[in-house]
């Protein structure tokens, strides 16, 4: 009895009678024989058929019986040599060319067609790499004593100051999708010490750009019993390195340069490195990209940590540096030029909270409950999965690397 055999393990199988399992990508009709090459999870495997044998179409499930054999031409140096073939599920033409080696429609028809197109190897090695990439997260943070939580996506308050939530009808109340998991990060802070998580965030975006959607992966992190934001980054550091040396190797991603001392510079310097004016509040696009240049060329980095934004850019519960309270514990991990990282130390006193909120306290009450009853001081961070992917792939826009995206204009398929 033949048993079934993926086509990266033919090597091991030769001179046995297997099952091969997948889907028609390619054929190849010759006068004296067909080649039949079917793709399973694990890549393609090349059967030979002989010519006047029925083959069905491109994407049809085919279960296929046969020898392997040594195939010089063949995917990995072996073959099947067919026996028999039977159609699992017969396909219709797909609407994107699934067997080029690389994808050839734009990305509105990629996206519009999604269900087959995510099935090009080239569209989903960019989904076996944000596999790879949130294993490293979840691993790294295991390892650090992290333990991971899972927190609710309908909250009764905005997380963020600004209007771009989307709001609903709670059983006649309002409420709202969480654009953050902060509130309860902190709040887990309490239980746990370390705690992340990796969900949905959404963000009523209203930007039609190559970097926003209204719904991305978050993988956020939360740390107690810090000195300061630079204990945030230092765990930081270690996790997106474990991510980036979890994606090398795999189609896709580009090397990514991280030295052992990634640059770090202060928000002033910054804008002085760039030329910006020095009352500007915040770092546009173009900073972004002129940082990435002056990291790689400075210190062979694609990356680089902007640290002390103006505490009036920040929200209330980030923790004010200290020395200088215009600036705060906060920072950005800049990669390639794009803002991946937000993260900082936050606040841990309740009066602080106070003094910081003034009347809106009140409407808080429940988050600030924690820190009435003793929290230490704390920070944390959130990467944006698919813009680590966009960076790390090249790829011009982030929804190349969202499998379903959702922006002011999409919401299907």
């Amino acid at each position: 009895m033949s048993y079934r055999v993926m086509s990266a393990d033919l090597a091991r199988h030769t001179g046995e009678s297997i099952r091969l399992c997948g889907w028609v990508h390619r054929r190849r009709v010759l006068a004296r024989v067909t080649f039949l090459i079917v793709r399973d999870r694990a890549g393609l495997a090349q059967v030979v058929v002989p010519a006047g044998v029925p083959v069905p179409g491109e994407e049809s499930v085919v279960e296929v019986t046969g020898t392997v054999v040594a195939g010089a031409a063949a995917p990995g140096g072996y073959e099947v040599a067919y026996e028999a073939i039977e159609v699992l599920s017969e396909a219709e033409p797909p609407p994107v060319e699934l067997f080029r080696p690389a994808v050839e429609a734009g990305l509105p028809a990629l996206l519009d067609h999604a269900a087959v197109a995510l099935r090009h190897p080239a569209r989903r090695a960019v989904f076996a790499a944000s596999a790879a990439a949130v294993r490293a997260f979840r691993s790294t943070l295991d390892g650090l004593g992290f333990t991971e939580i899972h927190t609710p996506k309908i909250v009764g308050t905005a997380t963020e100051s600004g209007a771009n939530v989307f709001a609903l009808d709670y059983f006649g109340r309002p409420a709202y999708l969480a654009q953050s998991p902060q509130f309860y990060k902190q709040t887990m802070v309490g239980v746990f010490e370390r705690v992340y998580e990796v969900g949905p965030v959404f963000r009523a975006e209203p930007h039609d750009t190559s970097r926003h959607l209204a719904t991305y992966t978050s993988l956020d992190a939360e740390l107690g019993f810090v000195r300061d934001h630079r204990d945030v980054m230092a765990v930081l550091t270690r996790v997106v390195r474990a991510m980036a040396a979890a994606t090398a190797g795999l189609e896709g991603p580009a090397p990514v340069r991280m030295p052992d001392e990634v640059p770090v510079v202060h928000f002033a310097e910054a804008l002085r490195l760039v030329g910006a004016p020095e009352d500007e509040p915040d770092l546009a696009p173009e900073h972004e990209r002129a940082l990435g240049a002056w990291a790689l060329a400075e210190h062979g980095s694609d990356f680089v940590y902007v640290e002390g934004y103006p505490m009036a850019k920040r929200p209330f519960y980030t923790h004010p540096q200290p020395s200088d309270p215009r600036w705060s514990n906060s920072f950005d991990l800049l990669f390639r030029g794009l803002e991946l990282v937000t993260g900082g130390q936050r606040r841990h006193l309740y009066a602080d909270y106070l003094a910081a909120l003034g009347p809106q306290a009140g409407a808080l009450a429940e988050y600030l409950a924690a820190f009435r009853h003793g929290m230490p001081p704390h920070g944390g961070f959130a990467i944006g999965l698919e813009r680590f992917l966009a960076r790390l792939t090249g790829a011009a826009n982030v929804r190349e690397t969202t499998l379903f995206p959702r922006d002011r204009h999409r919401l299907a398929p």
